[in-house]
Parts: C-alpha cells; sequence; structure tokens
C-alpha cells in the first residue's frame, strides 16, 4: 500500500491542483483590449449587450448586470421590498451572501435544514419554518444543481411569498425542461473566476416580472432614472434626472461586460466540460467505499459549479480534517464548502442556534470540495481520483491501526 504524503510518501501529484480557476482564451483578452480603446469604459454598449445575452441564455426577458453576486442578491431583497422585521427563509449551506443579503435590508434569515442527498435546502423543513412574518425564500442551487423548484414554488405561492433563487452556481443548468434564471420571481447570478463563466467580479439579476425588473434597474444605479415615465417632473431638458429610491452604486463596467460576453459564448463548451468531468467522478467514486457523492436527479441538464464529496468519516475512524490535509498533501486543492452560516461568529452574536440544522450540520462535518474546472485535463481528474482512493485506502487499512490521522 502506498504510504500517504502527509506521512512521509510521494504525492500523487507535484504542484497543487486548485479547486477552481477561470478560462480565458484570447478571444476574451481581445475583447476587453476592444472595450479598452473603445469611447466607454462603463455605462455604455458593452453592458447592455451583455445583458441582452444572458438575458436570451437564461430565458429572462430582464437581466440588470451588477457589480458581484452580493450585489446582485441585495438589490433583488430590496426588489421584493424586504424591510426591517420581515423573515425570509434561507438555506444554511451557502457562501454567507445567500443571508447577509437579508440583513442589508433589515431582514430576519431563518435557516431551513439541506435535503440529505441533494444538499439543496428541503422543502419539507421550508413549511415548518414560515410564520405569518415570512416574506420570501431564497434557494440556493448547491453546486450548480437546481432547488426543488417546483415544491419550493408550490409553497411560495400558497402563502404569498416571493422566491428568490440563489443561482450563483447553476449558470446554463435546468430544471424540468426550463433555463434556471426563467423560473423564480429573481434569479441572481456571479460571475466570480471560479465560477462557469466569469467577468472577473460581476453579478446579474434575472426576471420576468416587469415590476421586480425596473426597480432592480434603480436600485443597482443609486435609486435614479432618466425615464420620464417614472420621473415626477416631464418637462425638463434631456440633462434631467430624478432619484426616486435610496439605491446603490452597483453597477458593472464595460470591461467586464466584454469579459462576460466572451465567455457566454462559449458556455456550452465549459458546460461539456464540466459534465465529463463530473461523469468520470461519478464513476469512480461509486466503487470507493465509504464516499459518497450529491444526488443530481437530471445530471445532463446540470452545469456543476462544484463537485464535492461526503467521506463517512466514522467508519473510516478519521476526521475530515485529516482527510482534507492528506489530499492537499498529495496535490489536490480540495477546499470546503460551506460552513454553516448560522455557525459562523458574527451569527453567533446575532443569537443563531448552532444546532438549528442536522443535516447542515453532518453536512459540514464530513465535506470536501474536489477540483472542477474547464482547465483540468483528464489526467488531472484521473489524479484527484487516485488521491481520494490513495487516502480512503490506507485508511481502511494501514490506518486502520495509525494513531496519527
Amino acid at each position: 500500500m502506498n504510504k500517504l504524503a502527509i506521512n512521509g510518501g510521494n504525492p500523487v501529484r507535484s504542484g497543487l491542483l486548485g479547486y477552481g480557476h477561470q478560462v480565458i482564451a484570447q478571444s476574451d483578452i481581445e475583447a476587453v483590449v476592444q472595450v479598452l480603446k473603445s469611447d466607454y469604459l462603463t455605462c455604455g454598449p458593452a453592458t447592455k449587450e451583455f445583458e441582452n445575452k444572458l438575458a436570451q441564455i437564461v430565458n429572462a426577458p430582464y437581466v440588470t448586470a451588477v457589480a458581484n453576486g452580493t450585489a446582485a442578491l441585495h438589490i433583488a431583497c430590496l426588489a421584493a421590498g424586504i424591510r426591517s422585521g420581515d423573515e425570509v427563509v434561507v438555506s444554511p449551506i451557502t457562501f454567507a451572501a445567500s443571508a447577509n443579503c437579508v440583513l442589508y435590508c433589515g431582514g430576519v434569515p431563518v435557516f431551513a435544514d439541506i435535503d440529505p442527498i441533494t444538499w439543496n435546502i428541503s422543502p419539507d423543513s421550508i413549511r415548518q419554518k414560515i410564520t405569518e412574518k415570512t416574506k420570501a425564500v431564497i434557494a440556493v442551487d448547491f453546486g450548480g444543481c437546481p432547488a426543488a423548484l417546483d415544491d419550493i414554488r408550490s409553497i411560495c405561492d400558497k402563502h404569498g411569498l416571493i422566491l428568490i433563487e440563489d443561482a450563483a452556481h447553476s449558470l446554463g443548468s435546468q430544471y424540468g425542461g426550463e433555463c434556471v434564471g426563467s423560473i423564480a420571481d429573481l434569479t441572481t447570478f456571479s460571475f466570480h473566476p471560479v465560477k462557469t463563466v466569469t467577468t472577473g467580479e460581476g453579478g446579474a439579476v434575472a426576471t420576468s416580472n416587469a415590476e421586480f425588473a425596473q426597480r432592480v434597474e434603480l436600485f443597482s444605479k443609486h435609486g435614479i432614472t432618466r425615464d420620464k415615465k417614472l420621473m415626477t417632473s416631464k418637462d425638463d431638458g434631456d440633462w434631467y434626472y430624478e432619484q426616486l429610491e435610496l439605491g446603490y452604486n452597483y453597477r458593472i463596467s464595460d470591461i467586464q461586460a466584454a469579459l462576460g460576453i466572451s465567455q457566454l459564448g462559449r458556455l456550452p463548451e465549459f458546460a461539456r466540460r464540466r459534465r465529463e468531468i463530473v461523469s468520470y467522478y461519478n464513476e469512480e467514486f461509486a466503487h470507493i467505499p465509504h464516499v459518497s457523492f450529491q444526488f443530481d436527479p437530471a445530471p445532463e441538464s446540470t452545469v456543476r459549479h462544484l463537485y464535492v464529496l461526503r467521506f463517512d468519516t466514522e467508519a473510516l475512524r478519521t476526521s475530515r480534517r485529516f482527510i482534507f490535509d492528506a489530499l492537499r498533501c498529495e496535490g489536490i486543492g480540495v477546499n470546503v464548502h460551506y460552513l454553516p452560516v448560522f455557525r459562523l461568529p458574527y451569527y453567533d452574536q446575532l443569537g443563531y442556534d448552532p444546532n438549528c440544522c442536522i443535516e447542515a450540520n453532518l453536512f459540514y462535518d464530513q465535506a470536501i470540495t474536489l477540483p472542477l474546472h474547464c482547465s483540468m485535463s483528464d489526467s488531472d481528474a484521473r489524479d484527484v481520483v487516485g488521491a481520494v482512493r490513495k487516502v480512503v485506502e490506507w485508511l481502511m487499512g494501514e490506518g486502520a491501526d495509525d494513531d496519527v490521522r
């Protein structure tokens, strides 16, 4: 049996393979340079083109591009009318922004537990968390697999709630034959470098509701408009504008939008490669004991952002920390997604119960994110599988009697 690198053995690979990485082509660079040489670096035609192209891809009539995914979540909550005291049901297995956006508006995040096999927010738990103060549900598409949107949509309709889909992970995915971005009342996206498509930093809000779209646009641009149909004064010149809301400067630049336009053109290529790697992983990990992967009922229509394995640490008689460190030593740049939001120190100060979601806590204690990105070669993917197999086999063999684990 091969000795683990953490115990002085030879690693599977000499360099660290990161869990995520952008893929920038010459065409992306040329698109950005073209804007740099143009008259508009911001508030120009590239931003509108990016919005239009994204709207076409996600099948939503209204898209507003913004500075980042957090800004998208914030203005989605503002557009939904979240105010002081309003409760919003949120998944705890997500980046903090999915809940922070509620706090920005003075609302109260209420955490529903996750489903034990899909790792998305549980509709049954949502039902249990709804009160007379509940205003909305934020459903996170964990890893790129859409949440149970039919069931959640039904819950929201029954209780008069607004459905916000945090699709930071799921650009290009479909649910029930419909594009993510066309289903929820408001859908938010992120274009951070580790996402499937990047603008460097960037985000967007998609909606089919004209009123929501108008509010999103206002809140993203200082609450200011030049639209005469919205202004109180109709007779002033073209220079005139009015502030109608207390908005924010959440604009995206044309430089970022140009990169986004180019990247969106390669989304089919990115989606295909991610599916290839996920399919290979699933096939291989199905034969390795004491590990499990996310259940996806429709992998052919999912574009995965993250690939997470759960390790049965009890059966392997070890800790997640040891497995994490061992894989890092083998050259696999694993990560963990995510620490349940309610366990973050800031939320502890707000009085959240660290044991409020049993399944989320079990997931966190066992989850490790493996590399998944389009710059990975087949050999890279084999290294990932080989490293996991090496660590698990050691834990089941020599490591079973080893105290250092």
